[in-house]
């Protein structure tokens, strides 16, 4: 089960390895959130649209009681306009000033090669009438592109499907929490598909069966910074992120019996929420006479990101009686592919 979650897991570790410049973010004060978002806000819209692929591979729900246990992986393609994003845009402060010239600096999912320049800004501490009494300078952290399988933002599941009365199909996901000391992380989803081909008269005598499906899923994922010394100071540490997404959608499959072409057209929809919580947290700024110490409180970061999408879906099943192989590819913000196995048993 703690495979499941290792894609998630894995692209927080890769960032974290950058973590000490993430976190020497908060240095900006009042900008630290609009900098960070610009930062993450790619890889959780990645997230969100992986979660809701790959909930099914057929438009054809099963007898009642009939089940299948399907094993998928996800992977959502950031467009190339979100590898970046352009510092000037998002209208910071008079206190932040980027002093390298590089305005436009890589997102998380952006490159992490010896030739992407990141921006470096210095942020102005002033008192309560305006004069400046210290500065802080820090360096916008990398992107992990090179870190990530086949440049995707990925998603895996294990999901069970069984067949229940008036043609009915209920679908669930469920991970428990797993994961290291650092970080942990778990995964509940559900869903239901209706199969409607009757409603359309004669058509349910031949392959083609259509269906409406409706899911949602949630993640959370865990990671402990623990304590932090230097210009950002921090005691019990922890990053938290909360995913939640939903998919609702129109099927249709041609089911033949080694072949099966499926489809969909529908909407993807979900949030991702970031916070940074701690017994304490300061940052230090270097005044003419030594460190100014300021308290940034107990939860100096606190993100919601959304996103959504009308989607198309195309793929293909080969059936080799109850073991299938499918994959398909979706057309959405964040473009995604699925492929998987199942044991189906009607």
């Amino acid at each position: 089960m703690k495979k499941l979650l290792l894609p998630l897991i894995t692209l927080v570790l890769s960032f974290s390895i950058n973590a000490q410049e993430l976190e020497t973010i908060l240095l900006a004060k009042e900008d630290a959130s609009k900098l960070t978002n610009a930062y993450l806000n790619p890889a959780m819209k990645g997230f969100i649209y992986s979660m809701n692929n790959g909930w099914y591979h057929t438009a054809k729900v099963h007898k009642k009681f009939g089940f299948d246990i399907s094993i998928g992986v996800n992977g959502s393609y950031a467009p190339t306009k979100d590898e970046i994003f352009n510092i000037s845009s998002l209208e910071l402060s008079q206190n932040t000033k980027v002093v390298n010239n590089v305005f436009d600096t890589p997102t998380v999912l952006g490159s992490n090669s010896n030739n992407a320049t990141t921006a470096e800004l210095e942020y102005t501490l002033r008192d309560d009438q305006g004069n400046q009494i210290g500065t802080a300078n820090f360096t916008m952290p990398g992107g992990v592109k090179e870190d990530l399988l086949v440049n995707t933002v990925p998603a895996a599941a294990v999901q069970v499907g069984i067949g229940l009365p008036f043609k009915f199909e209920a679908m669930l996901r469920y991970v428990p929490k797993v994961g290291s000391d650092d970080v942990k992380g778990d995964l509940f989803g559900i869903g239901v598909k209706k199969e409607i081909t009757d409603w359309f008269g004669p058509i349910d005598k031949t392959p083609l069966h259509v269906s409406l499906l409706a899911a949602y899923t949630n993640m959370n994922v865990n990671y402990i910074i623990g304590d932090v010394n230097g210009e950002i100071e921090a005691r019990n540490a922890v990053t938290q992120f909360k995913l939640k997404s939903y998919t609702v959608q129109a099927i249709a499959s041609l089911n033949f019996p080694i072949i099966n072409i499926y489809g969909g057209i529908g909407y993807n929809g979900g949030s991702a929420n970031i916070d940074m919580k701690g017994d304490s947290f300061y940052a230090n700024y270097t005044t003419p006479l030594g460190t100014d110490r300021q308290d940034l409180g107990t939860n100096p970061l606190s993100l919601i990101s959304n996103s959504a999408s009308f989607n198309t879906t195309l793929g293909a099943r080969l059936s080799l009686g109850f073991f299938k192989v499918y994959g398909s590819y979706t057309l959405q913000e964040y473009n995604s592919v699925n492929a998987g196995i199942a044991f189906s048993f009607r």
